[in-house]
């Protein structure tokens, strides 16, 4: 394998995943909103709204923090609705922070007949109206508004767990009722900052960075004609059942992304809050597990076409799965980077395809190696 085309192709991708990094963030370039706290909601449970003899309407909001457009409607659609109508709209905010909640918002859309399929956040229920997306919500919600206080007002939809839910405030309203204590409120919020998991991820970034500075040590010493270390062949035989295996993690991830089901995350993390961010596409288009699959599929093809093979087509197949997996873990490093840190969430699936596909880099790196080296006797003995 040419060092040169090998130092080209790491730049290659360095550049699409700074370029993809870049229009993530401009796509979600809205400004934040944070945990519900009592600068900006209340307590649900105590609304002045109910005693007053004017109209109600009331409204729930199902959202999540990793959803752009759940933060547009949030930041730019309801504070000038709610300056219009001020006490006479109640909107329930409730945030999809972990599987039950997300199995509440499925139920609740099943009984609008919404399949599975077609739920989404931001998803607003309004009376027996379903206003799902950035789009729906700012062009339709005022209309209802309107109607249903013509009609004597609206109350809360008959769903189960909105207990959860805490109503949206303009800046500077009273939030805290007497007896409550604001910073109590406060401190249970920041409790939630930190992303269940998150010392779990670092752990297998750190884990990924060693065995990618392994790889690139070997490559090193082994170009410049110095002893390398060897990779077990027990570790080397194992190729095709991490594929396998990484294969399965990927189509399941593919299932819960093409079809937006709700996973089963097991006992870490919150695997549907990165499901359903803005970084689960590539480029807003591919899903990352669809992209998963193909690349398994591809280094178990180059693995097995290098040992049913023989000459030049056998060692290029083998430099390929090298190429591959190494590309792979990059790539699964900056997503693993992406869910502590950035969608503040973590998924064990994911976070399971990176260790797998750093295993592959790893089998991979002797056998590749070993082809260069036959590669470089024969140009010796021309």
């Amino acid at each position: 394998m040419n060092v040169r085309y090998f130092l080209v192709f790491t730049l290659m991708v360095t550049a699409l995943l700074l370029g993809w990094t870049v229009s993530s963030v401009l796509a979600s370039a809205y400004p934040t909103v944070s945990a519900p706290s009592a600068s900006s909601m209340a307590d649900p449970i105590d609304r002045p709204a109910y005693r007053q003899q004017t109209p109600v309407v009331n409204a729930v909001l199902f959202w999540s923090q990793t959803c752009p457009h759940c933060h547009h409607v949030i930041d730019n659609v309801l504070p000038p609705i709610k300056e219009q109508y001020r006490d006479q709209l109640n909107v329930l905010l409730v945030e999809m922070r972990s599987q039950e909640d997300w199995e509440l918002l499925a139920q609740t859309a099943a009984q609008y007949g919404i399949p599975r399929g077609g739920v989404g956040v931001p998803f607003m229920v309004i009376g027996d109206r379903v206003l799902i997306g950035s789009g729906d919500i700012p062009a339709e919600l005022p209309g209802l508004v309107d109607a249903h206080l013509a009609n004597g007002g609206l109350g809360l939809p008959d769903i189960p767990g909105l207990d959860k839910g805490v109503s949206f405030r303009l800046p500077g309203e009273e939030v805290c009722e007497p007896g409550t204590d604001c910073d109590e409120v406060t401190a249970v919020v920041t409790e939630q900052s930190k992303a269940d998991g998150h010392d779990l991820a670092v752990a297998i970034m750190a884990g990924m960075g060693i065995a990618l500075a392994f790889v690139g040590l070997n490559t090193a010493r082994h170009f410049r004609g110095l002893s390398t270390v060897r990779i077990p062949k027990w570790v080397e035989q194992a190729t095709p059942w991490l594929g396998v295996v990484g294969l399965g993690v990927a189509l399941y991830m593919a299932y819960v992304e093409t079809q937006a089901v709700e996973a089963v995350c097991g006992p870490v993390g919150d695997c549907n809050a990165v499901q359903s961010s803005d970084y689960a596409k590539l480029f807003g288009v591919l899903p990352i597990g669809v992209l998963g699959a193909i690349g398994y599929v591809a280094i178990l093809g180059a693995w097995f076409w290098a040992r049913l093979r023989t000459g030049q087509t056998a060692r290029q197949a083998q430099q390929a799965a090298l190429a591959m997996t190494v590309f792979g873990t990059l790539f699964s490093l900056y997503l693993t980077y992406l869910e502590p840190f950035v969608i503040k969430a973590v998924c064990a699936w994911c976070l399971t395809s990176a260790v797998i596909i750093t295993l592959l880099m790893l089998a991979n790196t002797t056998p590749a190696l070993q082809t260069v080296r036959v590669k470089a006797r024969r140009r010796d003995r021309r």
